[in-house]
């Protein structure tokens, strides 16, 4: 069966798989840093450092995620 590009499930699979990217690896990268801040009692330290992980983690994924569809990998 070959792909059909004007398929419009594939663009809202794209557009969910860059929102759960782009909102994921944030949250995921806040609730890390507040759970290592609780254990070594350093308030701000931790969860400033996972959130930019985060956000640096989710902005890779979706430039990769976007150049796998379109094929410029």
């Amino acid at each position: 069966m070959s792909q059909n590009k004007d398929n419009p499930f594939r663009g809202m699979a794209l557009t969910s798989g860059i929102l759960s990217q782009l909102v994921g690896g944030p949250l995921v990268g806040i609730l890390i840093g507040t759970w290592l801040d609780d254990q070594f009692s350093t308030k701000p330290l931790f969860l400033v450092l996972m959130l930019l992980l985060g956000m640096g983690s989710g902005t890779y994924g979706t430039i990769h995620l976007v150049r796998k569809y379109t094929g410029d990998e």
